[in-house]
């Protein structure tokens, strides 16, 4: 059978991955075997590995990268660690859906040094290819339905190209509607406006007339009855 032709994804070439394992993670090498679904793989700089910088420097949309988040879920003193894959512009649910999703009194993003050693892969590469057994890998509607998205491959010096639906075809994932809610843009802050001066911080108040312009004015206005007259 021939193999499908590689993307034409951003600036990148792509080449299938089984032929550059140099550019993936161990684990990630030994699980494409068993992937359902043809993956390419392309270099990048390590340091663009992270998803705004990588965009920007390679021209590859948003809408076509895809985020592997580590979670720590935790129940009765016990913590079991999940990824969660997501589109790039969205974040996960982490302690709303994820949480009850796993059944999880409380849930978060794992620590960096947990994520590293836990999965075996470079912070800023971590893949749903290749993670631990066990580990249960949730995969957003959005990204299942993608023709094609790119994520990392378990190191930092290059990213993964495959169908969606190779994800979710994954042995330990799961497909989950919802799983990445829209990332809101931050609201420009209002305008400030000066402070409305209360009724008796006029300038005109206690004391004062606005049409005083002789100083005897008032002076001659206000003076008793018994003071007579001049």
């Amino acid at each position: 059978m021939t193999d499908p032709a590689p993307p034409v994804l951003g600036s990148l070439t792509w080449v299938p991955a089984a032929d550059r394992p140099d550019l993936l993670g161990g684990s990630v090498a030994a699980a494409l075997a068993a992937l359902p679904g043809p993956a390419w793989v392309a270099p990048v700089d390590d340091a663009l590995a992270d998803t705004a910088a990588f965009t920007d420097a390679y021209g590859v949309p948003l809408e076509a990268s895809a985020n592997c988040v580590v979670v720590a879920a935790r129940r009765a003193g016990q913590t079991t660690l999940a990824a969660c894959v997501v589109l790039a512009t969205t974040r996960a649910d982490v302690n709303g859906l994820v949480r009850r999703h796993l059944g999880a009194r409380k849930a978060s993003f794992a620590p960096q040094d947990v994520a590293v050693a836990e999965s075996g892969m470079a912070y800023g590469g971590i893949t749903p290819i290749g993670l631990p057994d066990g580990w249960p890998v949730l995969v957003d509607a959005a990204v299942a339905a993608a023709d094609l998205v790119v994520v990392g491959s378990g190191t930092r010096g290059a990213k993964l190209a495959l169908p969606g639906s190779a994800l979710a075809g994954l042995a330990a994932a799961e497909v989950v509607e919802g799983l990445g809610l829209p990332v809101q843009e931050a609201s420009p802050p209002a305008p400030t406006l000066p402070a409305e001066r209360a009724p008796d911080d006029r300038d005109v108040g206690w004391g004062e007339r606005p049409d005083e312009r002789d100083a005897d004015r008032r002076y001659l206005e206000d003076r008793p009855p018994h003071w007579g007259s001049d």
